[in-house]
């Protein structure tokens, strides 16, 4: 893999059209867990401000990036609130945590898996607003679309950062066994549905998705 093809899209594998499928029908629950994952995309950017404080390059970039996920967050929301969808509470899917356990414990590497992860969540996030745009009715369709090229940027910018600190062999020979398990969490069956989950499992919970209808 080149260089640029790193840079133009990290991800091993493609997302199952079973989920797209049971995204275009559970469009509620997935519209509940978009806007979480908005807020959670912002506290991922500043929790990375607070944790390097003594890089201002970082914490500059990273500032705009939060706000901009909080911004997404509001369209997400007003849309919710347009077609009349309730938030409800959701327990977290397994993908960020399954993530979040490959992260290695001291720094300088504990940094790098951060921006690592950072940039194949946001890659995953671009790839399936790429479908939601074109498998979805207006008005959702036309959020994804235009969700989708911000978010392509949002990737780029983790995998810069990482670029600016280590070395290119270092970061390239990591991400390619980061991205490896980020494809089998998207992938593989999965109990529950949310933004980022798997393969429909055939015992999916059937209540958290019914939830959102109330």
């Amino acid at each position: 893999m080149s260089v640029d093809s790193y840079f133009a899209d990290p991800l091993q594998a493609a997302t199952p059209e079973s989920w797209l499928t049971l995204a275009c029908e559970q469009w509620q629950a997935l519209l509940v867990d978009h806007a979480n994952c908005e807020k959670k995309a912002a506290s991922t950017a500043l929790s990375l401000m607070f944790a390097y404080p003594e890089d201002r390059a970082l914490a500059t970039t990273l500032s705009r990036l939060a706000r901009e996920e909080l911004r997404h967050f509001e369209q997400v929301d007003r849309l919710m609130r347009a077609l009349d969808v309730p938030v409800v509470r959701q327990k977290p899917g397994r993908y960020a945590a399954g993530l979040r356990r490959l992260l290695r414990t001291h720094d300088p590497l504990r940094k790098l898996d951060l921006l690592l992860t950072g940039a194949l969540i946001e890659a995953r996030s671009c790839e399936r607003f790429r479908l939601l745009a074109t498998g979805l009715p207006a008005p959702m369709a036309e959020l994804y679309a235009s969700l989708e090229r911000s978010e392509a940027r949002h990737f780029q910018l983790y995998l810069r950062l990482a670029d600016r600190e280590f070395e290119r062999q270092e970061w390239r020979m990591r991400l390619t066994t980061l991205a490896a398990a980020e494809a089998e969490l998207a992938t593989s069956p999965d109990m529950e549905f949310r933004f980022h989950s798997g393969a429909p499992g055939s015992e999916m919970d059937s209540i958290a998705l019914l939830q959102t209808r109330r």
